[in-house]
């Protein structure tokens, strides 16, 4: 398990250092790197997930 609060502060930080740089992350990106955190899916799922979202 991890800590959610610690996990939303995070995220905010991320979201602000990618915003500088022209980037999001969307709620469904937010959502996978939830679900990877809490070992609802693996690394090579996480990957093949963005891979598809991007294609």
């Amino acid at each position: 398990m991890f800590n959610e609060e610690i996990f939303n502060f995070d995220i905010n930080n991320i979201k602000n250092d990618l915003a500088i740089e022209g980037m999001a992350i969307s709620d469904e990106d937010i959502t996978l790197f939830k679900q990877f955190a809490n070992e609802e899916i693996d690394m090579p799922n996480l990957i093949q997930t963005i891979k598809n979202e991007i294609i």
